[in-house]
């Protein structure tokens, strides 16, 4: 095997091709309407140079679990899964709103970077989210022309269709859900609901998008049994989840070179996550005080973040953050182990994802 699984069957150079001729053709679409609309493909482009693409590799082996064989097509499919990550995250970052993006300045920041620059009339904020959304709105375009025209046998298509309508609309659902509760109150909610409404936002704004969903889209198009299915959404959600808790410990402990946002952005942003929830619970009431201080505040200084670092470390949440991911992990790892009909090509890679989605990074 390769030394990642991610580059098996050379696919996030395949999937990198596959963007690169997605978004010449659009270039050309976009020319002529004008040089101007061009700037959002430039935005998108800049989102899906590189990258894990963790959601194609989920959604290929998903495929070629099944015994299909491997095609140009099934990679473009894989594909569509990227485009609509970008649409998530440039959507996200305007809801966040976030500076930074992958180590660049988030598309809203780039566009609104623009029309200081060309001195143009009205507010740069506002016409940088404009175009933010209008370039996310491209991309979720993108995902179904992809999807629709890959040159997959219509019967696959047609097997996978379910399930690629709803993790778009389940997603949306999500991305509110966590909207609403940002701005609903935890004040005196006692720590398991905490718990239970953060990991309700994990699930259907990252755990089913992430795993879950392009895993099950690829093997249904495939044809696997009901039975491998099922097993199969436990590996995804499980793993989805643990996918997720990493990222909120990095959001925190991260290092800024390699999760390419500012360190602690996710306390300026005020997520209320299982991280925070378990910090509340673990620390003293002085403790308390000073999450209910500064976390959520935009104008957080390196010296305050390292205060909330300290809080959350010595409450013991990160610890226990620590082991729901491992917990999670064997757990992903055991439903995979317990299917009967994917080929152990695509066993073998899909265990070894369920590190490359949860290893540590700081």
């Amino acid at each position: 095997m390769v030394a990642s699984p991610l580059d098996a069957a050379a696919l996030r150079e395949r999937v990198q091709r596959c963007v690169d001729v997605v978004l010449a053709r659009q270039d050309g679409v976009l020319a002529e309407v004008g040089p101007d609309a061009q700037e959002l493909l430039a935005a998108v482009a800049r989102l899906l140079t590189g990258g894990k693409r963790l959601r194609a590799a989920f959604l290929y082996w998903g495929y070629r679990g099944t015994g299909q064989p491997d095609s140009d097509a099934i990679v473009q499919v894989a594909t569509a899964m990227e485009f609509f990550q970008a649409a998530a995250l440039i959507h996200d970052d305007v809801m966040d709103d976030s500076d930074t993006r992958r180590g660049m300045p988030a598309a809203h920041r780039s566009l609104a970077a623009r029309h200081e620059r060309e001195e143009w009339a009205g507010d740069a904020g506002r016409f940088g989210v404009a175009g933010a959304i209008l370039a996310g709105n491209l991309c979720l375009n993108w995902t179904e022309e992809l999807y629709a025209t890959s040159g997959l046998a219509p019967e696959h298509l047609s097997r996978g269709r379910e399930v690629f309508d709803r993790m778009r609309t389940q997603l949306m659902g999500g991305q509110f859900l966590d909207v609403v509760e940002s701005a609903r109150s935890w004040e005196g909610v006692p720590t398991p609901e905490r718990i239970e409404r953060a990991e309700r936002v994990i699930r259907y704004k990252s755990a089913k998008y992430t795993v879950e969903h392009p895993l099950l889209i690829g093997a249904t198009a495939g044809g696997a049994s009901a039975e491998d299915l099922a097993t199969l959404s436990r590996y995804g959600l499980d793993l989805g989840h643990a996918f997720q808790l990493r990222d909120d410990l990095l959001g925190v402990f991260g290092d800024p070179a390699t999760t390419g946002k500012p360190a602690g952005d996710d306390l300026r942003e005020g997520k209320r996550t299982v991280l925070v929830a378990h910090a509340l619970e673990g620390t003293d009431e002085a403790g308390r005080a000073l999450v209910g201080r500064l976390l959520g505040d935009p104008a957080l200084g390196d010296a305050e973040v390292e205060e909330l670092r300290r809080v959350i470390t010595d409450s013991g949440a990160v610890d226990a953050v620590e082991a729901d991911i491992t917990r999670l992990a064997g757990s992903a790892r055991s439903a995979l182990k317990s299917t009967t009909g994917l080929t152990d090509e695509a066993v073998d890679v899909l265990d070894a994802l369920i590190d490359s989605a949860t290893s540590r990074q700081y």
